[in-house]
């Protein structure tokens, strides 16, 4: 039942920017979190970290460092949850799986195939979950998509879209004030920055890792002057006036299945522009489509005589029919946490996984195989749009792998 403690889970924070703070948080509305540690590389988030800690935990603050390697060496912790820049991530995490902690960590890109293997190995070795805290897959919306799709009522999918779309301009070209790390990233790279929020609901709908797989991906990017002209507008005064800025406004990448089917996702956070994680799901019974929050499925939807016949329904109808049980015992619960409500779950999702000892939601091949997107997509950028090969981070045991975990928390199954 939602919201009953179970055992205490001690668990390390590093990581404590925006994010960071407001998960923490989130975890600490949860009575059978214990936060014994918390580590940044700002003393002064520490020192704001432990007083958030000791505001909701009775006045007792817990230890404090800037040194991540402190936090995965202590013997009283089960896990550690990383919320840190992106780059930053799975060496961290490795050096936390070394010393038998579980990991949750943050979204973000890998900068290479290599990092993404050795986050693979180093849970392998240590027979420790690495899970990424893809709030998206436990959105509402997405939610319920994932019910019709295991449902069948899409019939057999073809195509499936997802966009990280979302005007940033603010937060990049601040970057260098704020301390956030995107800057540098959308300075020196280009490519798919940003992934994970598209790619992981829709990999748990096409059974990504568990009976299909990504084999090739090419993207490309458009030219870059929606951030160098919000620079030259509103940083004019500093060396980022003037500065050339490598990722393309636009970035689009294509994804072909083992199962068939084909992934288009859409970076795009340098222009103005209302948010939108352009979902939309397409299969041989009907198709659903985020932006329009539209739905058309046949034998289902209205058909109007005449040579128009198919007509777009409001999605209202099957958002509610097709709830999925975990929302619906969520919204029985009360909602909380930031983002609508899916970072509670995402969160709780990783605490119960310990608490039961079960392979969390999202396993380390999730975890490396999303992420690969961004440097897989920066090659094939790089040239031009080829084609690049997608990795097995399973090696070959996708073709077998079955559910992971069949708690109210699974992403392969519909939780009866």
């Amino acid at each position: 039942e939602m919201g009953v403690p179970g055992r205490p889970v001690r668990i390390g924070i590093v990581g404590l920017g925006g994010r960071g703070q407001g998960q923490l948080s989130t975890l600490l509305g949860m009575e059978d979190v214990v936060v014994p540690v918390v580590c940044d590389n700002y003393p002064d988030r520490v020192e704001e970290g432990r007083k958030r800690v000791a505001d909701k935990r009775g006045g007792v603050m817990p230890d404090g460092t800037t040194d991540y390697r402190e936090v995965a060496a202590r013997d009283d912790l089960d896990a550690v949850v990383v919320m840190t820049s992106w780059t930053s991530h799975i060496k961290i995490a490795i050096e936390c799986l070394d010393h038998g902690k579980w990991v949750a960590m943050e979204v973000g890109g890998a900068a290479s195939l290599d990092e993404c293997w050795s986050l693979v190995r180093a849970s392998e070795r240590n027979r420790k979950p690495c899970m990424m805290l893809e709030n998206c897959c436990y959105g509402q919306e997405e939610m319920a998509i994932l019910n019709m799709v295991k449902k069948g009522i899409f019939g057999e999918i073809v195509h499936c879209q997802g966009g990280y779309q979302h005007d940033l301009r603010d937060e990049i070209g601040n970057g260098d004030i704020i301390r956030h790390y995107r800057l540098e990233n959308f300075l020196h790279r280009n490519g798919e920055l940003y992934p994970t929020h598209e790619i992981g609901p829709i990999a748990k709908e096409l059974n990504l890792n568990r009976g299909n797989r990504m084999l090739t991906l090419c993207s490309m990017a458009s030219k870059a002057a929606g951030l160098e002209a919000w620079l030259k507008e509103h940083r004019k005064d500093t060396p980022l006036a003037t500065r050339r800025v490598n990722a393309g406004d636009i970035v689009t990448t294509m994804i072909k299945c083992a199962n068939g089917e084909t992934i288009l996702l859409t970076h795009d956070c340098t222009l103005p522009r209302p948010y939108s994680r352009g979902h939309r799901i397409q299969g041989t019974k009907g198709i659903w489509m985020e932006d329009t929050r539209t739905v058309f499925i046949e034998g289902r939807s209205p058909v109007k005589p005449g040579e128009w016949t198919h007509a777009w329904e409001s999605d209202k109808g099957v958002m509610e029919e097709f709830e999925h049980p975990l929302w619906k015992a969520y919204r029985q619960f009360g909602l909380r946490g930031g983002h609508g409500g899916m970072d509670y779950l995402v969160l709780r999702a990783f605490v119960e996984s310990i608490q039961n000892d079960v392979p969390p939601p999202i396993d380390v091949y999730d975890t490396a195989s999303w992420m690969a997107v961004t440097c897989l997509s920066e090659q094939s950028v790089a040239m031009g749009g080829a084609p690049v090969p997608v990795p097995d981070f399973t090696n070959g045991e996708w073709i077998w792998r079955g559910p992971g975990n069949t708690s109210d928390y699974t992403l392969d199954v519909i939780p009866e």
